[in-house]
């Protein structure tokens, strides 16, 4: 580990064995109590997906990494005192990932698998994604309409506002407002937005 420059990442006993003390300054500092968990569950997050991904394909690979999370979770059930905690959040059998729940009985649309399909942000809800404006990936219009459709409250802060950047998305947030939820903007510049 020679590349120069800076860095933010927990020290692994690996790292530690690369590290030229002799020639090169190390800027470290202690992990705080405090911190420990947003770092340690940030870094065991990746070491997790790498054991899952690790394993063997086949028809039963998605049986095979849902069993495995719940042998780790019935592990972790066994160390701790909240039983009811990891019981709980035993993943189901089926594989599946929630995206959506909506009334029957008083529905937003007649068909709300479309309507889902329709607002659900392609990037997901809980990946971040970075917008850089080429052609190639996902479009920062398609998604910011998405977003806005499936907002419950949308808190905009931005410098100022023009109508040539605010109408690509104006039939949106017009249905946004129609439908009673909570639009607040804040601007920074005064007296630029139109």
């Amino acid at each position: 580990m020679q590349q120069v420059g800076i860095y933010e990442q927990l020290i692994t006993q690996l790292i530690e064995s690369h590290l030229d003390r002799d020639r090169f300054y190390i800027g470290d500092r202690q992990l705080e109590s405090a911190d420990a968990s947003i770092w340690l569950s940030r870094f065991l997050s990746n070491i997790l997906e790498f054991a899952i991904k690790a394993i063997p394909k086949g028809d039963d690979q998605l049986q095979k990494q849902i069993e495995f999370s719940n042998e780790l979770l019935m592990w972790l059930k066994g160390k701790f005192q909240d039983e009811d905690f990891f019981e709980e959040n035993l993943l189901d059998t089926q594989g599946k990932i929630l995206t959506a729940i909506y009334e029957l009985e008083n529905p937003v649309s007649s068909d709300l698998r479309k309507y889902v399909e329709n607002i659900f942000p392609l990037t997901g809800l809980t990946q971040s994604e970075l917008f850089c404006g080429s052609n190639a990936g996902l479009s920062l219009e398609s998604e910011l309409k998405r977003e806005i459709l499936s907002a419950d409250k949308i808190y905009w802060l931005v410098s100022f506002i023009k109508w040539a950047g605010i109408r690509i998305f104006c039939k949106e947030l017009e249905a946004f407002t129609n439908s009673g939820r909570e639009l607040k903007i804040i601007t920074t510049y005064m007296n630029a937005s139109q």
